[in-house]
């Protein structure tokens, strides 16, 4: 989705004072158009009408629409300033629009590139436009309910997901991990991400009812984007920041199309396309095994990755070169030591049951 329209889709949300202005209008049937532009970039365009500066309330905004023209607000959307206005705009702008109303919104959007939404009188249909986007925008209860299927398509997503990581994380304890059990968990990552922002869409339109929503996905989404990151730092071949960077932008601008062939996330990662998955044996360094040791903070665990250089070399090092790594000492050392124990052994359980 567009930022613009993002914008626009913020501005009239449940709980905003424009939001309630447009619900009245539109139980009231009247009908509206509702443009919303800075008086230098408006007034070409404007004949006629009442000018007026008032702060926006919803009720002066419904008793304005009952009458025939457009109502201007300012780009904020925080003032009224004009009501009852004519406008004229380019007449050559194509619009695929019927209704006098809807055309007008159009053309005049394309045109200044601004925000413009129609409200129709007859359909209970509220229609925006920004530039040249057109979004008509469904009732609460229906985005409610497309909500409500993505949280369900989303959980399904997750539960998968953590069966990969868990697959994965017993793969890594016994040295046999392929890059095709990497390249499984990050496309299984991207899908759940993928689907939280249709979600996070909904949410905008929701406002102030979609904290619910909001909360379902967040627990949801708990570490996801941290995981990918230190599935990244274990695989990609010369970590450096800005390769790690590159590569998750990469991940997350793959084509959907894309992202169902392994082949594609691998050359992401760095590996040549006559690299096998199947058959490739990578080694972690460590980062998402560590990541899960309570109060391990980030530069500790760069400093023993860097020193041991796999997850293995840290298995087996005795606790006191452990230790010798910056910023650990003896206390950490038997805390990175008895949990990657613990790790282990949990994650043989939950691959077993």
């Amino acid at each position: 989705m567009e930022d613009t329209l993002v914008e626009a889709l913020e501005m009239i949300a449940p709980g905003t004072l424009l939001r309630q202005a447009i619900d009245n209008i539109v139980r009231a049937r009247t009908g509206a158009l509702l443009v919303f532009a800075d008086e230098g970039q408006i007034k070409p365009l404007i004949s006629g009408g009442i000018d007026i500066d008032v702060a926006l309330k919803p009720m002066i905004l419904y008793e304005l629409a009952k009458m025939d023209g457009a109502i201007l607000l300012d780009s904020a959307g925080s003032h009224i300033t004009h009501a009852n206005v004519q406008l004229m705009p380019d007449a050559s702008i194509e619009s695929q629009e019927t209704g006098t109303r809807h055309r007008t919104a159009e053309r005049v959007a394309k045109q200044l590139g601004a925000l413009a939404i129609s409200i129709s009188a007859a359909r209970d249909v509220v229609t925006v436009y920004v530039g040249g986007v057109r979004y008509i925008m469904d009732p609460i209860r229906v985005i409610l309910s497309k909500a409500d299927q993505a949280l369900l398509t989303l959980e399904r997503f997750k539960t998968r997901l953590t069966q990969v990581a868990t697959t994965l994380s017993v793969l890594e304890f016994r040295e046999a991990v392929t890059l095709f059990d990497v390249t499984s968990m990050l496309q299984r990552t991207e899908m759940v991400l993928g689907l939280s922002h249709l979600i996070e869409r909904y949410i905008i339109e929701l406002g102030t009812e979609g904290r619910l929503v909001q909360l379902q996905m967040e627990e949801l989404l708990l570490n996801v984007r941290e995981d990918r990151a230190a599935v990244l730092a274990d695989y990609v071949p010369a970590p450096t920041a800005e390769r790690l960077q590159e590569a998750k932008e990469a991940l997350i601008a793959l084509p959907s199309d894309e992202l169902i062939s392994m082949d594609s996330i691998a050359r992401i990662l760095g590996y040549p396309p006559e690299v096998n998955v199947l058959e490739k044996h990578v080694h972690p360094r460590g980062y998402r095994m560590l990541r899960k040791i309570p109060r391990l903070g980030d530069q500790v665990i760069t400093n023993v990755t860097t020193r041991f250089g796999s997850l293995l070399a840290i298995l087996g090092a005795p606790i006191e070169e452990v230790a010798a790594v910056g910023g650990v000492g003896e206390a950490r050392a038997r805390d990175i030591k008895e949990g990657l124990a613990r790790l282990r052994d949990f994650d043989v359980l939950e691959r077993h049951g």
